[in-house]
């Protein structure tokens, strides 16, 4: 199913709204480029409640270049992207990436960490100290405000980073397989904390993800790509109510679920290219 073009116009500007976008690049110098992404659109429309998109596909498969582009760091070769009706055509100001490496700054302190994005913001000392506490203790690192990004494990230094990223309270929120380095039990503990402070935000996630589990147990939707180059073969709106523990993983309807999501991405990786279907059907 391809849910660019709904049947109800959405009445207020979409949070994200993709256009035919390609990319591609060069495997090698004095190369012809090769695709990452085809012919992608996506709408994705704005909700007071905010919304928790996942982009489900195999790994190298292009959902990171996608997700660069919404941010403006990348730029289509054909196409267009468009953030809450504006054109995005170079690094977004409506939109915050969480990356899957570890971004603490060595050099500044746990707090200095989540104060630097709200500094290059204009934000006062007071008012930003203010901001990256708060921030810091909803991760549950209020007591680890002068502490070194060296003392601390990597599911706290990525604790930092998604405070960080919280904290600039931006609207779209773009979080690059930030949970992909953890342990499997420091991973569920990170997918319990984003859902409770992303229900507080009301903003947009969209979350990259080769995990299924992972995807069905965050997301309200997941748009489920194709092997390289990207290209959208499925759109699933989640049918779980939350809150969703971790328990859900056994649920019939979940395993269920996440056996048809193997079926389509074992599939599009023994098809060709060419003959992936956008339409998912």
């Amino acid at each position: 199913m391809n849910n660019y073009v709904d049947e109800q116009k959405p009445t207020a500007t979409p949070f994200v709204e993709i256009r035919n976008v390609h990319k591609a690049f060069p495997i090698q110098p004095n190369t012809k480029p090769a695709p990452a992404v085809e012919d992608v659109s996506l709408l994705i429309p704005h909700q007071e409640e905010g919304d928790f998109v996942a982009f489900l596909g195999p790994s190298g498969c292009g959902k990171s270049t996608l997700l660069q582009m919404i941010s403006g760091l990348l730029a289509p070769d054909k196409g267009e992207v468009y953030a809450l009706g504006k054109q995005v055509s170079g690094p977004d100001p409506q939109s915050v990436t969480v990356p899957q490496a570890y971004t603490c700054f060595p050099w500044l302190t746990v707090l200095g960490n989540v104060e630097f994005g709200l500094k290059t913001h204009g934000i006062e000392p007071v008012e930003r100290r203010k901001i990256a506490t708060e921030y810091l203790r909803k991760v549950g690192l209020g007591d680890r405000l002068d502490a070194n990004p060296r003392q601390l494990s990597g599911g706290m230094q990525q604790r930092v980073a998604i405070a960080r990223t919280l904290a600039m309270r931006l609207p779209i929120v773009l979080m690059d397989e930030p949970f992909g380095a953890l342990d499997a039990q420091t991973r569920a503990d990170m997918q319990e904390m984003l859902l409770h402070l992303w229900q507080g935000e009301k903003n947009l996630v969209v979350f990259v993800t080769h995990d299924i589990s992972e995807a069905l147990l965050l997301a309200n939707r997941i748009v489920v790509f194709s092997s390289r180059p990207a290209r959208i073969i499925y759109d699933l709106q989640v049918p779980f109510e939350r809150p969703r523990p971790q328990s859900l993983l056994y649920d019939s309807q979940f395993v269920k679920l996440s056996q048809v999501l193997v079926g389509l991405l074992k599939h599009s990786e023994s098809e060709s290219p060419d003959s992936v279907s956008q339409s998912g059907k």
